[in-house]
Formats: C-alpha cells, sequence, structure tokens
C-alpha cells in the first residue's frame, strides 16, 4: 500500500527545455537546463554551482517561437551537485516579469 502524501502546495511538472538566466550583480548571461517547474519554483540542472540566497533573473524558452519566454525573478534555495557533473539549482519564483523588466539583452 502506498502511503504517500505530497505536502507540496503546487503540483510540479517534469520539464526538458532551457532556461537562460543571469545572476544579479553580474553581466553573464548562462544557459541550464530545467528539469521541473510548478506554480511557485523550479529545479535547472547548471553547469556551475549557485549560492543558496542569490537573485537570479530567468527566461524559460519554449520549444515553439509562438510562444513567449516565461520571465521571472527568483531566489536560490540550493545548489546540488550531480553525478553528471551539473549542479542542482532550485529556485522559488519571486515574481513574473514582462519583457520590459528584464534589461537589455535578456533573454
Amino acid at each position: 500500500m502506498n502511503d504517500f502524501i505530497e505536502k507540496r502546495d503546487f503540483y510540479r511538472m517534469a520539464v526538458d527545455g532551457e532556461v537562460r538566466y543571469r545572476i544579479d550583480g553580474e553581466s553573464q548571461l548562462s544557459a541550464a537546463t530545467i528539469k521541473n517547474l510548478s506554480n511557485s519554483g523550479l529545479l535547472m540542472a547548471a553547469d556551475r554551482e549557485i549560492a543558496p540566497g542569490a537573485k537570479i533573473t530567468i527566461a524559460i524558452i519554449p520549444g515553439h517561437t509562438i510562444t513567449p519566454p516565461l520571465l521571472a525573478e527568483a531566489s536560490v534555495i540550493r545548489s546540488d551537485a550531480a553525478d553528471d557533473g551539473h549542479y542542482h539549482v532550485a529556485c522559488t519564483i519571486d515574481r513574473i516579469l514582462a519583457e520590459s523588466d528584464t534589461g537589455p539583452g535578456f533573454p
């Protein structure tokens, strides 16, 4: 018998797509792979560790050009080393952004 009880407030969807991000205070735009997404957060596989508490601006790039990117400000909760050399970076979504909020050169 499965006694699992979901304790999350929002369902988490498995996703495998591109996410671009910029860490606040840095000019470098980086790319990662989004692994899952919910109403309040996301998990991405990045090439580098990002310190917990860091604020990032993200753009989740859909597979079709008919849909615009999802732009948001997020806060890093944790960054764990994965077996494949990437880092699994868990974030909370703090605020959804309009294109005009992201600044030049983003995403």
